[in-house]
């Protein structure tokens, strides 16, 4: 059962069923053993559950019900767990191919997701260490002072990210709402555009979901307008951005793609947007797929929450970001002229002291000014401070009521909940007064509902059902069938052909071009709008209120954010964090202080080895 690693051909995982598993994995091993068993089930677990892997040393001596088996008594010593599982042949170790590997650190993966993880990491690390040869600094520093001006206010973080972005092949830029990731990667075009001197320089946009996609389109489109350069390095700024999927050639009934390492992107420069979003698997295509000498750069917020799917990669890939080393701040001094003596958010760098360190803190860039939420901004502080843990600050700020663009009410109870929701549900109801399909949009656009859960008295079943009967006794909708005019619905499954995305918002309106016939409005990348039949469409769900999870890759003016009222696995503070950075002007949260505050002091945490491969000194 045990050899050396062959590479075979990755495969989706196709199911959770834990006691299939583990029978399996029992009859390979011809023997049975608990403690086998329980890695096996627990690995399982842990990928449905969004890790990569299960760290045994954490599970070691914890109490069996506590990690899920429903059974008396304590998991096993580390120690002797380990040892138990190498005794088997169906537990190999790294750069062996078994159907489980246990590492020296005493993380117990599924063969897929330890070679999903191998691979990424591998072509990271190859990728952070051929840094582009042809970089002339004088031609950087000139171009640097034409797309980003210096100014007197400090160190320009974007200034240096566009450094980063010439020098290194591949390159994150991560930042919150309005810290101008968009504006700085469209200048970061123009720039690679001149460097190439009149070269073709192929260029590529991409973003996990249509919805992040669309976002990602008419933000360039807007900053390119406004850039100081030819015309020539306008128009060779692509605005068309595509899914991850599209971008690789997804295959119907296949985990493969039709772009992979024997076939690459024909891309010089591919940037990813919203990759806090992309999951392990996903990523580790993605990266595989970029040609070696191209440039690969990523956009995100690493305090967002993480894709659904196993993995928090861009969290991982980020660490702790510590700073750069000494050897690239010189190089970063000599073509921008300025002094980056640490992150924008932390101490002095690591890069201070001694020289050591990994090669990967060099690519990666933190944006930490907001230029959307001020010094003052309610918004803006309420969440740096969530960033940070401090859930009794951030209860404070929204008790104290001194900001008025954050609002704090107690959660009432469920049977209290309909009547509070009446509110909320007129002014959702409002873009049903609008007179064309593209103003209906644009007004669902500035109210969203976002709540933690689908499910339980404050997920958003429940709430959908509520707003919908409040609107329907006001006369507002007449649901009388699921395609009733007024009834927005959010697609939760991709359909390449229709163009529709996983995420894509969508409004249910009278057609007068079909003879009155229902059809649902969508947005599309332009800013126009289509329509489609409702008998056409993937599978799709009401909207009136949406998840947290669900809002990634959007934004609304005002958001009103329901909290459950009891403390569950998902309540974090990424969680939390996403659903108040969803609002531009405006946000209102419903909430118990004891839930928020324990939420705030919890991190969402994915058992990994892809942050140590990356981060670990060599």
């Amino acid at each position: 059962m045990r050899g050396q690693a062959q590479e075979p051909p990755l495969r989706a995982d196709t199911g959770g069923l834990e006691a299939h598993m583990a029978r399996l994995l029992t009859r390979l091993a011809e023997r049975e053993d608990p403690l086998l068993t329980l890695g096996v089930r627990l690995a399982c677990r842990a990928t449905s559950q969004g890790d990569i892997c299960v760290s045994l040393g954490e599970a070691a001596g914890q109490p069996l019900a506590a990690l899920g088996e429903g059974e008396a008594g304590l998991a096993p010593p580390l120690r002797v767990w380990c040892e138990a599982l190498r005794r088997h042949a169906v537990v190999g170790r790294p750069g062996e191919y078994a159907p489980l590997i246990l590492d020296e650190a005493g993380r117990l993966y599924l063969y897929r997701y330890w070679a999903y993880e191998r691979r990424l990491a591998l072509d990271l690390l190859g990728r952070i260490a051929d840094d582009p040869g042809d970089v002339d600094p004088r031609r950087v520093r000139d171009g640097l002072d034409r797309l980003f001006p210096p100014t007197a206010d400090g160190v320009d973080w974007q200034r240096i990210a566009a450094a980063v972005a010439a020098l290194k092949r591949f390159c994150v830029i991560s930042g919150g709402p309005g810290t101008g990731k968009t504006t700085t990667v469209v200048r970061i075009l123009a720039l690679l555009l001149e460097l190439a001197a009149g070269r073709p320089l192929h260029i590529a946009l991409a973003a996990p979901t249509g919805k992040a996609a669309a976002r990602m389109q008419e933000a360039i489109r807007i900053s390119r307008e406004t850039l100081q350069v030819t015309d020539r390095i306008r128009d060779a700024i692509p605005v068309e951005a595509a899914t991850i999927h599209r971008l690789l050639g997804f295959r119907p009934g296949s985990v493969d793609f039709r772009h992979d390492r024997d076939n690459p992107l024909p891309v010089d420069v591919l940037v990813v947007d919203e990759a806090s979003m992309v999951d392990l698997a996903l990523m580790a295509k993605l990266v595989r797929a970029v040609p070696p000498r191209a440039r690969l750069i990523l956009l995100g917020d690493k305090d967002q929450l993480a894709s659904v799917e196993a993995g928090a990669v861009l969290g991982d890939i980020c660490g702790d970001a510590p700073g750069f080393s000494a050897v690239f701040r010189r190089r970063l001094r000599e073509v921008t002229g300025q002094e980056p003596a640490g992150t924008p958010c932390t101490a002095p760098c690591s890069g201070s002291g001694p020289e050591t360190g990994p090669p990967i803190r060099d690519a990666i860039v933190l944006l930490t000014r907001s230029y959307r939420f001020g010094q003052q901004s309610g918004i803006g502080r309420l969440a740096r401070l969530v960033n940070q843990g401090d859930g009794r600050s951030a209860l404070a700020l929204l008790e104290g009521g001194e900001c008025e663009d954050v609002v704090w009410r107690p959660l009432p109870s469920p049977r209290e909940l309909a009547p509070r929701l009446a509110e909320a549900a007129e002014r959702l109801g409002a873009y049903l007064a609008t007179e064309t399909p593209e103003a209906a949009l644009a007004a669902l656009d500035r109210f969203r509902v976002l709540s933690a859960h689908r499910t339980g008295p404050f997920g958003v079943e429940a709430l959908n059902q509520l707003i919908e009967e409040c609107l329907e006794a006001r006369g507002v909708i007449r649901p009388r069938s699921p395609w009733y005019c007024g009834r927005p619905v959010l697609v939760t499954a991709n359909d390449y052909n229709l163009r529709l995305f996983n995420g894509d918002l969508g409004i249910t309106l009278a057609d007068p071009a079909a003879e009155g016939k229902p059809r649902v409005f969508f947005r599309t990348a332009e800013g126009g709008v289509r329509r489609l039949p409702p008998a056409r469409l993937p599978a799709l769900e009401t909207a009136y209120a949406t998840t947290v999870h669900k809002s990634q890759g959007s934004e609304a003016e005002e958001i009103l954010l329901i909290l459950p009222n009891e403390l569950t696995p998902v309540m974090t503070r990424e969680l939390v964090y996403t659903g108040i950075t969803r609002a531009r002007s405006r946000v209102e949260i419903w909430g118990s202080a004891e839930v928020l505050a324990a939420a705030a002091a919890r991190r969402l945490t994915r058992s990994s080895g892809l942050r140590d491969a990356l981060w670990t000194p060599r």
